[in-house]
């Protein structure tokens, strides 16, 4: 196919995916499956290739696309790719991955990498992280986060002043375990810069074949999603929403500063261009029905996550927020939003409801049940795709997706559902 070809069939994509996300009628409902690991698996790969060997995962994107046209972005990119070997450097300790070798954490080969969560901020620290958060994070998170920066524990940033002389400084970071770290977050550095010039050329092949990527990295995590998930724990966090709800509201507080200043910078680095082929991208964790009460959901959650969607549009971009978990419940704060700025992206929802709600407000993604095609049958596939299509796609305003991405299935039940979207999901 000719340059003119791809060009315009990328416009096509383009023009048939923002048309849904402005609540109006395409040509058809755009499929925007993520399909990272069945198209790993339909070449003859584990994900734990791809996490030793990037290019692997760009020949199977790249070769993935080509096979399926008919897909409106590059969606056969996997996560993480050529990652392994970096991992095992840094020695995480909250982090399992596929193809690690002993004496790291053994998870199947084609699992996808895995979050070990665990309490970094213990009740005792919490003086010291309140007064000097910085501090905090070198002497106590660091090291147990990763194997690789614990004689950061070591290291008394309480002692450090300023002055005309850092001969105390020079003198702890030249101590020969640190100058260990230093010498292997160099060799992290430029290994991730390779892996950048393999999964770049992969991604530039792909829009030169005619596939746009949605992904600019703007965004961010809500910060409640931010305390629970990575300083105190679920668990310790649901305690702390009843003993100390005033250190959540604190850090929600301060955090949220900085996520609006973040999502401000990055857009700054984006064109007007841009604006109209990327999005500002939010996935929430914690935010899900009976998960927090309706109040703790409102001020604690929603009322953050309300902020950074209104900055990502007051910059110019629409913004896809993925849901996780069941979301029914939510619905009524969701409304609260731009007309036509916001895609919804559902994992388990009421649909019937979601698009009575939410129809003429924002966008509707998801809900497809992934298992269904790794366990289902081909007839099972097409009659939930039609249940799907049946609720979502009158008047426009529906996106095919998954409620999350799809793993190793029988190719002939996601050919089945491809094609009964590209057939039933016509206007």
């Amino acid at each position: 196919m000719s340059t003119n070809e791809n060009q315009a069939k990328y416009d096509e994509r383009v023009q048939r995916v923002m048309t849904a996300a402005a609540n109006k009628e395409p040509d058809r409902v755009p499929l925007m499956p993520l399909m990272s690991s069945f198209a790993i698996s339909l070449y003859g790969y584990t994900n734990a290739d791809v996490m030793y060997n990037a290019q692997i995962g760009v020949d199977c994107a790249i070769k993935f696309m080509g096979e399926y046209p008919m897909l409106d972005v590059a969606s056969g990119f996997s996560t993480n790719p050529g990652k392994g070997p970096l991992y095992e450097m840094m020695k995480p300790k909250a982090l399992a991955w596929p193809g690690a070798p002993q004496p790291f954490i053994q998870i199947p080969d084609n699992s996808s990498h895995q979050f070990i969560e665990f309490p970094v901020l213990l009740e005792e620290e919490m003086e010291f992280f309140e007064r000097d958060y910085t501090g905090w994070l070198f002497q106590y998170a660091m090291p147990k986060l990763t194997e690789l920066m614990e004689p950061f524990g070591k290291w008394p940033t309480h002692t450090m002043g300023v002055n005309y002389d850092i001969s105390g400084l020079a003198a702890q970071m030249t101590m020969p375990e640190m100058k260990n770290v230093i010498e292997t977050l160099w060799k992290i550095d430029e290994m991730n810069k390779d892996i950048a010039k393999i999964t770049g050329a992969g991604q530039a092949k792909l829009r030169e074949m005619g596939f746009p990527s949605f992904g600019s990295g703007l965004g961010g995590a809500v910060p409640f999603d931010q305390y629970s998930d990575f300083f105190r724990g679920t668990i310790d966090s649901m305690m702390d929403l009843y003993e100390r709800r005033d250190l959540i509201e604190l850090f929600c507080e301060e955090r949220i500063e900085r996520n609006i200043n973040a999502i401000r910078a990055r857009a700054a680095t984006l064109t007007e261009e841009d604006k109209a082929t990327k999005w500002g991208h939010i996935i929430l964790h914690k935010g899900m029905d009976k998960f927090l009460s309706d109040e703790q959901y409102d001020n604690l959650y929603w009322k953050h996550l309300q902020m950074m969607i209104n900055e990502i549009n007051a910059c110019g971009f629409k913004c896809y927020v993925y849901t996780e978990g069941p979301y029914t419940t939510r619905i009524r704060n969701l409304k609260e939003v731009d007309k036509n700025m916001v895609v919804y992206h559902f994992e388990e929802v009421d649909l019937e409801y979601a698009k009575k709600e939410l129809g003429d407000m924002a966008c509707i993604a998801g809900a497809f049940p992934a298992w269904l095609c790794e366990q289902g049958t081909k007839q099972q596939v097409i009659d939930e795709v039609k249940r799907i299509l049946d609720i979502c796609a009158p008047g426009g305003g529906y996106i095919f997706e998954g409620g999350y991405g799809f793993g190793p299935a029988p190719k002939e039940n996601i050919d089945a559902m491809i094609e009964t979207v590209l057939e039933y999901g016509k206007y």
